[in-house]
């Protein structure tokens, strides 16, 4: 790997916005196996992110990155980059925050007294095991920290370079509460490349749950986002939910798509250029907020709560078509906070 004349103790101001008045900022990386993204290596000043006052089960989340190599087109997290001056599109995609300390930082705040072990969930926010992590390798360190101080986590992702910390994660589960979720939502590839460009492919993700459920752990999948017109169907989910079943998922929850504002605005650059035919009923349906209408809501939970039902996931999972995010793994369901300026990168 090149570092591209970076100096460890070097700053690049006006490289990354928001960034260049950070002191946490310590260089800039650009690199050949990662063509076209621009890490940003920052020192955090802490790992803990309160999430106070929500309607999770958790009061506590820890993002080692910040932005996503996956660049899924619906991402809810895109408005996160507007807090660094950089735009919810290719900037999110492609100026990848990382916190290079964060594990020791996290061992310092769970040794504290005040710490009282609460639950603590991963991906929340970004993807944890997004690219970046085969290079900075952050997760390990997050998964012993929170583990041997007996604290209980759970992790949601679409990276299937979580099968390198299985052992980590089964020898964790054996001292705490360990969830584990596995995001898929689109069963058709051609659409998984054109909106999760990133994500690894449909077989690898089932792959990957299998390897979970191998692993003696247990994996729920999050079906979200549902697209109304192009994933929605009978059929499509039907096809769906029996792969999952077949590779051995313990949880399902569907969600319908909602469309931030900081989201919306992408999301509907690319239903012009692929579903152009759509975007009108996309408009309609997404009049009034963020979230399908009601009636959309309605008929979606009438279609697939049979479905699940049908495959082995109605009694195990929370369907979900109002409007919160979610995601059901087992007695663990990790669901991922609205983006807020509560959370602290440094």
């Amino acid at each position: 790997m090149r570092w591209a004349g970076q100096r460890i103790d070097a700053e690049t101001p006006g490289t990354l916005p928001g960034l260049g008045l950070i002191a946490g900022l310590v260089r800039s990386v650009t690199t050949p196996e990662f063509q076209g993204i621009t890490f940003h290596e920052v020192l955090a000043r802490s790992a803990l992110n309160s999430v106070p006052g929500t309607a999770l089960p958790f009061n506590w989340t820890v993002n080692p990155y910040r932005g996503c190599s996956h660049a899924c087109r619906y991402c809810f997290a895109r408005p996160t980059h507007k807090y660094l001056e950089l735009d919810t599109g290719l900037d999110f995609d492609r100026q990848i925050v990382v916190k290079t300390n964060v594990a020791d930082v996290l061992r310092r705040e769970l040794a504290r007294p005040s710490w009282s072990r609460e639950p603590v969930a991963l991906g929340t926010n970004t993807d944890p095991y997004q690219r970046a992590e085969g290079r900075y390798r952050l997760m390990p360190g997050i998964i012993d920290a929170l583990a041997s101080s007996g604290t209980p986590l759970s992790v949601l992702t679409k990276g299937t370079l979580l099968r390198r910390d299985l052992g980590l994660l089964s020898a964790a589960s054996a001292e705490v509460s360990v969830g584990i979720a596995v995001s898929l939502a689109l069963g058709d590839e051609e659409l998984r490349r054109r909106l999760e460009p990133g994500v690894p492919s449909v077989r690898g993700r089932l792959d990957l749950i299998r390897a979970i459920r191998d692993a003696g752990l247990p994996c729920s999948v999050m079906v979200a986002p549902v697209l109304p017109w192009l994933t929605d169907s009978t059929d499509q989910l039907d096809q769906l939910l029996a792969q999952l079943s077949e590779a051995g998922a313990t949880g399902v929850t569907p969600l319908v798509l909602h469309l931030r504002p900081g989201v919306k605005d992408w999301f509907m650059q690319w239903l012009a250029h692929d579903h152009p035919n759509l975007v009108g009923r996309y408009e309609s349906l997404y009049a009034h907020g963020s979230y399908a209408s009601p009636s959309y809501r309605k008929a979606f939970e009438e279609k697939a709560r049979p479905l699940l039902d049908k495959h082995g996931f109605g009694r195990r999972s929370r369907h979900r078509s109002e409007p919160i995010d979610g995601m059901h793994s087992g007695t663990v369901e990790t669901l991922g906070p609205k983006p807020s300026t509560q959370e602290r990168l440094f």
